[in-house]
């Protein structure tokens, strides 16, 4: 295979960068993948994986090996009276793969409805989303060594999944291409519906997978701006978790914080709530801002290259430190020539 030379990404990333890709690959197959890291071209050049565009921000253009992962298929593994095992390609889109699953009566990932992205970009970034995280379902997934195009299958356990992290996060990072995930879903009703006002948007006794994925599409249409319109890659920075002795600390100052606590001695913050309560919610300059319903969300009005949103970020994540003394970290991933 040879590569597509310069092409623009700005149709290939929800913040719509206008940045430059100088040798592209479209994916569409494990033989495409296995016939692209043998070749000639590739070998010894960094290689960079592009799924949705939902969770990067470009800062330059795209000088290593751009591989757009398009592989398509769904398949049932195997299945029970009460389990069914589901193999989706890590090109198939999210949400389309939820509304697939929904449709077909296994649950488990409703309440991931409308998240944008990718089925192979998702156990990268353990999405989550109303009480519920995708590495809850994920059974295992199969993913290619790019130095030595080898397959390797990893159980859920291997994957050393945390909040909104995962090996392919940290150790692995730029080791491996995830090709497919495999998910253990129920095909009985086991809702999760005490997180948020998600059962008061349903409000109805004895609610299908179909009712939560409806109310969950209504809450986030309702709070996060369609990036086809508002150019954004969802939620921008990540809900730290501070110690219990830092929280008592602020709780005292800030008696208002919204908190959740996590496991022993730690408590999780709202980094929406603490972006808000530094005044940047709905604030605009140079053609970036804060949306005005949800201050997680950082929005390209008019055309910002990525430099200026990345340093816009960069000034929110100062003043809530100056503020609060809590470090709030990016959700997304920075694209740089360094990166």
């Amino acid at each position: 295979m040879k590569p597509v030379q310069k092409i623009s990404l700005k149709e290939y990333n929800t913040f719509n960068i206008d940045v430059n890709a100088l040798y592209s690959f479209f994916c569409k197959s494990e033989k495409d993948l296995f016939e692209i890291l043998k070749s000639d071209f590739v070998r010894e050049k960094k290689i960079i994986i592009l799924g949705g565009g939902s969770n990067l921000l470009f800062t330059g253009d795209v000088e290593d090996v751009l591989i757009l992962m398009r592989n398509k298929g769904i398949e049932i593994v195997e299945k029970d009276k009460e389990t069914v095992f589901v193999k989706a390609s890590a090109g198939e889109i999210w949400d389309e793969f939820v509304d697939w699953c929904v449709n077909n009566s296994y649950g488990g990932i409703e309440n991931l409805s409308l998240i944008p992205g990718t089925v192979g970009a998702s156990p990268v970034q353990n999405i989550g989303a109303y009480g519920v995280e995708v590495k809850d379902v994920i059974e295992e997934l199969e993913a290619v060594n790019i130095k030595t195009g080898e397959k390797k299958v990893f159980k859920n356990i291997e994957c050393n999944f945390a909040y909104r992290s995962s090996i392919f996060k940290n150790e692995l990072k730029k080791q491996y291409i995830i090709i497919n995930v495999t998910f253990k879903l129920s095909k009985l009703s086991k809702l999760t519906l005490a997180y948020g006002n998600l059962q008061n948007e349903i409000n109805k006794n004895n609610p299908s997978i179909r009712d939560v994925r409806e109310a969950v599409i209504r809450i986030r249409e309702s709070k996060l701006p369609n990036p086809k319109l508002l150019p954004n890659a969802g939620s921008f920075f990540k809900n730290p978790i501070i110690s219990n002795q830092q929280f008592e600390t602020l709780i005292q100052k800030f008696p208002e914080l919204v908190s959740f606590p996590v496991g022993e001695n730690k408590i999780k913050l709202a980094a929406g709530q603490l972006i808000d309560l530094c005044g940047f919610k709905g604030q605009k300059e140079k053609g970036v801002g804060v949306h005005e319903k949800q201050a997680l969300v950082i929005v390209n009005y008019d055309n910002a290259d990525g430099k200026t949103i990345l340093k816009f970020s960069e000034k929110i994540q100062q003043s809530v430190f100056e503020k609060f003394n809590v470090k709030i970290e990016r959700e997304i991933n920075v694209y740089s020539a360094e990166f």
